[in-house]
């Protein structure tokens, strides 16, 4: 239809205007068509919106759709800065463009811009990329301080972080009986820790890793002194007490008892005395000393004091007597022992020994 207008299906798409001319001179009528152009566009991926991190050997292969008819032309940056093209490969297509890095290292972290040029237009995109590795080895790290079972540590952070903020630190421990490591913290995020715990008695070891996204350092350092857990000295608290006085004065828990006895047959006196400290014994017959005298016999056995009277006579009987004494007082008891001729025996309730003449 002369003068009809072609609308365009696509956002910032020109109209193509058709229009038709009469025919002259029995010539066919011509058509002048105008086609339509597309401003141009970037086509983001949502993935690329924020910042891309890739590890250290991975490879890089970033496509990024675009529009604009006729085809426009598209260029890249880095900082602001041509590509290194020994580094960094690009292809441009009719709607897409691809940045390619075969192994990506550090250096290639950066911003990165695309720019699609039509006509005088011009759109942009911009990908941050960053590229990381495993952080390096915390320094200097040393054990401060050991009481009861726990040892102290302090350390220094790595002097390279992987290019990526470190997720914490690993702590390990490892006792010199056995040598195997064992971690005791994870994702700890302060240059020091106390580990807690430990057996009495063994030495210990200790290392810590640094970590980030990309993982572990590959090497740790290890503690130069070692923990040794000592043995608590045991203290004994023996409670005071009252040293008891067990001094006193000689008494007599059993007297002498009074006896007769027969010519010629042996007899003994008996009685018990308590005293401390120990007593000295002596006898008496008729209050006149008898030690000495062969005739008698004197025994003293943890208190038992005996008297043994040897073949009595008629002379023998009278008063016995016997005293003890020593520093803190003196005791005594007394007994009558009447002597009979033989044939006659007449006990008054004491205990006696006879024994037959030979």
């Amino acid at each position: 239809m002369p003068g009809s207008l072609a609308h365009g299906s696509e956002l910032g798409a020109v109209p193509t205007l058709s229009t038709t001319l009469p025919s002259t001179g029995g010539s066919p009528p011509c058509s002048l068509s105008f086609h339509h152009s597309e401003h141009p566009k970037i086509c983001l991926p949502r993935a690329l919106r924020q910042t891309y991190i890739r590890k250290v050997g991975d490879t890089v292969n970033l496509l990024i759709p675009f529009q604009g008819k006729p085809k426009p032309r598209a260029t890249w940056t880095h900082n602001g800065c041509v590509l290194d093209a020994s580094r960094v490969s690009v292809r441009n297509g009719e709607r897409d463009s691809i940045l390619f890095i075969r192994e990506a290292q550090r250096a290639d972290s950066g911003r990165y811009q695309l720019s699609v040029q039509l006509r005088g237009l011009e759109a942009t995109a911009t990908i941050d990329i960053l590229v990381i590795e495993r952080p390096g080895p915390p320094q200097s790290i040393k054990v401060v301080d050991v009481w009861g079972s726990n040892a102290t540590l302090e350390w220094t952070p790595p002097r390279d972080t992987g290019n990526a903020a470190l997720l914490g630190y690993m702590v390990q421990k490892a006792d010199t009986k056995s040598g195997l490591w064992f971690t005791v913290r994870e994702r700890h995020h302060r240059t020091s820790c106390t580990v807690s715990d430990l057996i009495v008695g063994n030495s210990y070891a200790f290392r810590v890793f640094a970590e980030n996204q990309c993982g572990l350092s590959e090497t740790a350092p290890i503690t130069a002194s070692l923990a040794h857990i000592q043995k608590a000295a045991t203290v004994y608290k023996t409670k005071g007490f009252a040293q008891r006085d067990f001094s006193e004065a000689p008494k007599f828990t059993q007297p002498l008892a009074d006896c007769t006895t027969v010519t010629g047959y042996d007899t003994q006196l008996f009685c018990c005395v308590r005293a401390s400290p120990k007593p000295k014994i002596v006898w008496l017959k008729n209050k006149m000393d008898i030690q000495g005298d062969p005739k008698y016999r004197a025994l003293n056995h943890l208190g038992i004091c005996s008297l043994e009277i040897r073949k009595p006579g008629p002379f023998d009987a009278g008063i016995y007597t016997c005293k003890a004494v020593n520093p803190l007082g003196e005791a005594s008891v007394d007994c009558r022992v009447d002597v009979k001729g033989k044939g006659r025996i007449r006990a008054l309730g004491c205990s006696h020994l006879l024994s037959p003449k030979v």
